[in-house]
């Protein structure tokens, strides 16, 4: 029912292309308008109640005082509702007299009306006395509520009835992007959105009052806080971005700000780069305790974890760490007679390998293979030093290379750096075995003694056969030949001129002279096969060191690699989340 005068229709007509946001708000303005119109029509209902009861009081009033013989000084006419004050006094008998009937018979009803409608008129008289405060919009009810809850709000008070009483703050935390793990300065950085729940007593309302209202989204700044922060932070920053705060009406508060945190993580670098690490977080009040003595003057805010995993639900996968688990756990800082609640959580990573396998690794034994290929190289060749050198140089550079990745710790020694090490000292190995072994391949008897009985057995004769190697010719059967040669030239001589007698003195020439050839014959080719089988001995040492290294290469790659590698690709984390693999 709409009052006198006061009946409004709205007409809202929203366009087609309006977006969603104009749509709500054409949506509420309709509800609003619906409600603000049912409420008028209320009012308007207990206005003529009231009026009603007013006017039916009025006529048991005159009833009751004509049944007694007297009339009061103001009267209205029942029927037509004109006021009879100042007639003359014929007027007001006849028209008493006509109307008095009229009155004695319905006073009974009247009075009856009365009694039911009794009840009524306190009703309405209770709704007019309490005034409802008319709120026409959302808007308006939630500016009001805001001025009712924090018109008098302090933040820097512990919402708390008690001294004593404890604020159970629920505490957890999701992970959105694990930024980087820098282990030259043993830090991880993280972005995190910290989620905490608790109750302020101080903040409840009645949705009722305010159009239904139950809840609201508050400025963190206006809020009273628990100063919950990260204990190992390393950059100076201990506090989350200032965000909104969703406020429910029984209280409850829900704040989740994001974070960018560089926390302090102890990295160990002895599997690098297939190592696991094992950083953790912990939060906890920076000055609230969580005690619960009834004889503590301290402030007690204990906090909850709420959930024993992190979560990871929104996570951003990093190309160079993977995490493996993330949880928490829930202990107690002590300080002094205090002890503060705490959750740590820690964050089980393992790198992903592949960027330094390619580009760190494989060169490494590449160029440990290289240098096998050394010894393969001809003895007299002079490049064999050379290709050693930018060997032993190539793993210097690789060397520095990782002294500016992993930190510089005496504690471990990384696997990388353990390879190239043994990698550096198999190359100057290389290089000495080398330089022996071109000394013994430009020996001759002019500048060294003949070679040993057991030198020429063991090189000469026993480790070709090992070595697959050609056996060595024993050129020293040559000489007879030559020898020989000379003899049957000789009498070949002889027997080609039969006739002819050479003189004695012809003939002892010509025997001084053989003698001669074949003394400097004998000593050219002994010379020349001293210098061959020195050349041998080198030719064999290179192939005996070529197996050598090829073999000690292989076994310990594999003796450095392949168990960690196993090790990182079939990870078990341990139950307890505090320890290391």
């Amino acid at each position: 029912m709409l009052g006198k005068g006061e009946g409004k229709v709205v007409v809202i007509v929203g366009g087609n292309g309006a977006g969603s946001l104009k749509e709500e708000e054409e949506e509420e303005e309709d509800v609003l308008s619906v409600h603000n119109w049912r409420q008028q029509g209320l009012k308007q209902r207990l206005y003529e109640a009231r009026e009603r009861i007013c006017t039916e009081w009025r006529r048991a009033r005159a009833a009751l005082s004509l049944s007694s013989g007297h009339l009061p000084l103001h009267h209205y006419h029942w029927r037509s509702g004109l006021h009879v004050n100042g007639l003359d006094s014929q007027q007001r008998s006849g028209s008493i007299s006509s109307s008095d009937m009229m009155l004695r018979a319905g006073g009974a009803a009247t009075f009856l009306t009365l009694l039911l409608l009794l009840p009524l008129l306190c009703c309405c008289h209770l709704c007019h006395s309490l005034r409802v405060p008319k709120i026409s919009s959302y808007a308006k009810a939630e500016d009001k509520l805001f001025q009712y809850l924090f018109g008098g709000y302090q933040k820097w008070v512990r919402p708390v009835e008690y001294l004593n009483q404890t604020i159970c703050v629920k505490f957890g935390l999701a992970i959105s992007q694990l930024v980087d793990v820098d282990e030259k300065n043993q830090l991880m950085t993280t972005n995190v959105w910290m989620k905490q729940e608790w109750t302020d007593m101080k903040l409840r309302w009645n949705p009722d009052d305010y159009l239904g209202i139950k809840t609201i989204r508050v400025p963190s700044d206006r809020l009273w806080l628990p100063d919950v922060v990260l204990y190992d932070n390393s950059d100076g920053r201990f506090e989350g971005t200032v965000t909104k705060a969703v406020v429910k009406y029984d209280g409850t508060i829900s704040w989740t700000p994001p974070a960018n945190y560089k926390s302090a993580c102890s990295i160990d670098v002895t599997f690098f780069p297939f190592d696991l690490q094992n950083c953790s977080m912990k939060f906890g009040s920076w000055t609230y305790d969580g005690s619960q003595a009834s004889l503590s003057s301290k402030a007690c805010v204990d906090i909850i974890m709420e959930d024993f995993h992190v979560d990871k639900q929104d996570y951003f996968d990093n190309g160079e760490w993977e995490i493996v688990k993330a949880t928490g756990s829930r202990g107690l800082r002590t300080d002094g007679c205090s002890s503060y609640p705490t959750i740590t959580y820690f964050f089980i990573i393992r790198r992903l390998p592949l960027f330094y396998t390619l580009f760190l690794i494989i060169p490494c034994i590449g160029l440990s293979f290289l240098t096998i290929l050394v010894f393969y190289l001809p003895s007299n060749c002079g490049e064999k030093i050379s290709l050693c050198t930018s060997v032993l140089v190539s793993l210097t550079v690789f060397l520095l290379v990782i002294e500016e990745i992993i930190p510089s710790s005496s504690k471990a020694i990384p696997l990388i750096g353990e390879y190239l090490v043994f990698t550096m000292i198999f190359v100057t190995l290389s290089i000495i075995i080398t330089v022996f072994a071109i000394n013994i391949h430009h020996r001759s008897s002019s500048t060294h003694h003949g070679m040993a009985p057991w030198v020429r057995k063991i090189f000469l004769h026993r480790l070709p056969k090992l070595l697959c190697m050609r056996g060595h010719v024993d050129r020293y059967a040559t000489a007879g030949v030559v020898g020989a040669g000379g003899a049957v030239g000789l009498g070949m001589m002889k027997d080609s001129a039969p006739g002819l007698t050479p003189p004695l003195y012809t003939r002892l020439h010509l025997q001084a002279a053989l003698d001669s050839i074949r003394y400097i014959t004998m000593h050219v080719v002994k010379e020349n096969e001293v210098v061959q089988d020195w050349k041998f001995v080198a030719q064999v040492l290179d192939r005996m060191f070529l197996w050598a290294f090829l073999l000690v290469a292989i076994l310990g790659s594999a003796l450095l690699f392949i168990p960690v590698i196993y090790k990182w690709a079939s990870i078990i984390v341990p139950d307890h989340v505090g320890s290391y693999l």
